[in-house]
């Protein structure tokens, strides 16, 4: 019996706590904005509104001019116009309005906006954005034993930023 004793309180679990929780983090960094150029044409498009008139386009009533989509009627990828739309008052003597659009498409361009820092030069169109980019400088970050971070920045230009974090963690349960 003397035997089986040690096995018998091997048995029985006994409590241990160990939640020990330990973390060091240190984040030094340095971001510039890119160079990004976009580009957007601009459709063509005809809109005709109004009151006690009648539109006649192509000698027919209730027909305004049209764009021509086909490959002969575009011109450095802008449709001309088939037809002009002429009005016609449907009452004599009572008022009358009209309001005729033509939104003319973007041709084609060869005028290009040029972007530094390996962005390629796109077309000048209705609608373009152009980022120049982030100008960094001279960046140099130390971070020494006692987690103490440091940043030297000089010439540092728009687009870019800076960030330094330390974060030191400890728990005991």
């Amino acid at each position: 019996m003397k035997k089986f004793l040690p096995l018998i309180l091997l048995a029985f679990p006994t409590a241990s706590f160990a939640d020990i929780t330990h973390s060091i983090q240190s984040v030094a960094s340095v971001t510039t904005v890119a160079a990004s150029a976009t580009s957007e044409r601009i459709a063509a498009s005809i809109s005709v509104a109004g009151t006690n008139v009648t539109p006649k386009a192509n000698d027919t009533a209730g027909l305004i001019g049209s764009l021509d989509l086909a490959d002969d009627g575009i011109t450095n990828g802008v449709p001309t116009v088939d037809y002009d739309t002429s009005f016609t008052v449907v009452n004599t003597g009572d008022a009358f309005s009209v309001s005729e659009t033509y939104l003319q498409a973007d041709s084609t361009s060869t005028t290009a906006s040029t972007v530094a820092n390996g962005v390629a030069a796109l077309p000048l169109l209705g609608t373009y954005t152009v980022v120049s980019g982030g100008d960094p400088g001279s960046v140099a970050i130390t971070l020494d034993s006692g987690q103490g971070l440091t940043v030297n920045l000089s010439d540092m230009g728009a687009g870019t930023t800076a960030t330094l974090q330390s974060t030191i963690t400890l728990g005991l349960d």
